[in-house]
């Protein structure tokens, strides 16, 4: 390959004059020169071209930001002055590919300054802060219409989950950005929407978010799963009066666990393992009443969470064992709660709520580049969605409506 031998021949690959320079300059020279080709309608130096009444007029340097930093290219002109190049339009200063990677690195939550810095350093570009903002403020556009786009016919499960974010608002507070996480029919995954969350009342919030949903389409939902909202279940017997709905249980043993101290944290663990692991709801109710006797003195505030939380965790105890891996584990919604994280942690706190929202749909936006989780997705919920086909006969079906 040309940069291996160019590596043995101890040439320069990247920075200013680098190889890599070279040969982007060659190929954006080399593209342009055939696109005003096409316009005036013969090659360079074709006696064509006499008296076509339109004619190549020399050329116009000019610097555009590339994957490999700043590049000199000379862009062809044409008399009548009708030329106007596509892969370097007029006043383009950035190719996409720029644009590309400023978006992932600050996916990945790094501000602006960092972006700007680790441009310099890696590619000896300079970009400043400000066009930084711009290229990312531009996402807004593509964020609203993915929160608009409209979504299938029906979903096996969904997943409801928040994500704490601090927001400057004249002080720095906590506030919840809600994500909303499908499985489709195929058993692909699907974020039908982000939403920042007010703090105020949360029945009458999550009517507002899934009638949004329902106005996009969808009709039905099998079970939701979430982690104990305020509000929530009445707000979906409201639009979907026969969705079921499950606390998470992964969660539920984390709250628990909250309420004691450390050395008791694998044995309380261990002890509530019987109740969500028992064969009928019956049996799950004797099993708490065991728990309860051996740990009801020492951490009271564990039994009342379990009870509160009883009628919404208790559902899946009556479907068959495959539908209960989806709610005994996290793996659906953890990987992308872990790169929203890691996103927000990044950035510390936020100007705004809209800042917020942009980060984590960059954050969500960035997830399985190379497609190999899609497939690995597709595989794993094969088992539970033939168990949902059977447990729910008749409305799991794989229309869309797009």
């Amino acid at each position: 390959m040309l940069v291996d031998r160019a590596r043995s021949d101890g040439l320069q690959l990247t920075g200013e004059g680098g190889l890599l320079q070279q040969l982007t300059k060659r190929v954006l020279e080399s593209a342009l020169e055939g696109e005003i080709t096409d316009h005036v309608g013969y090659d360079k130096h074709d006696a064509a071209g006499r008296n076509s009444g339109n004619s190549r007029n020399g050329t116009r340097s000019k610097t555009v930001l590339t994957g490999v930093g700043p590049v000199e290219v000379k862009v062809p002109r044409d008399t009548a002055g009708t030329f106007e190049p596509q892969l370097v339009k007029k006043r383009q200063r950035r190719l996409t590919g720029v644009d590309e990677m400023v978006l992932s690195l600050s996916a990945k939550g790094l501000i602006h300054g960092e972006i700007s810095a680790h441009l310099a350093e890696v590619y000896g570009a300079e970009v400043s802060k400000q066009t930084i903002s711009t290229i990312t403020d531009a996402v807004m556009e593509g964020m609203a219409e993915w929160q608009a786009r409209p979504l299938d016919r029906v979903y096996p499960v969904v997943f409801v989950d928040a994500i704490n974010v601090k927001i400057r608002d004249g002080k720095v507070a906590n506030r919840p950005i809600y994500v909303a996480m499908a499985v489709t029919v195929e058993g692909t995954r699907d974020i039908l929407g982000i939403w920042a969350g007010d703090g105020g009342e949360g029945a009458k919030h999550w009517l507002q978010v899934f009638t949004e949903l329902k106005n996009r389409g969808i009709e039905d939902v099998l079970m939701l799963v979430c982690d104990g909202l305020k509000g929530l279940p009445d707000a979906v017997e409201t639009v979907w009066p026969r969705t079921v709905v499950q606390t998470c249980i992964v969660h539920l043993i984390r709250n628990s666990i909250r309420y004691c101290a450390r050395q008791d944290w694998d044995k309380v663990a261990k002890d509530l393992k019987p109740v969500y692991t028992a064969p009928s709801e019956a049996a799950a109710t004797e099993r708490f009443l065991e728990f309860s006797e051996k740990w009801g003195s020492k951490y009271p505030a564990v039994i009342k969470l379990r009870s509160d939380a009883w009628a919404e965790m208790v559902p899946f105890l009556s479907f068959d064992v495959e539908i209960r891996k989806v709610i005994c584990s996290t793996n659906a919604i953890e990987s992308v709660n872990a790169r929203i994280r890691k996103a927000v942690r990044a950035r510390g706190h936020f100007p705004s709520e809209a800042a917020a929202l942009k980060c984590v749909y960059m954050a969500l936006m960035s997830l399985d580049p190379t497609g190999k989780g899609r497939r690995r997705w597709t595989i794993r919920w094969k088992a539970p969605l033939n168990a949902f086909q059977i447990a729910f006969e008749g409305r799991l079906t794989p229309t869309t409506s797009h």
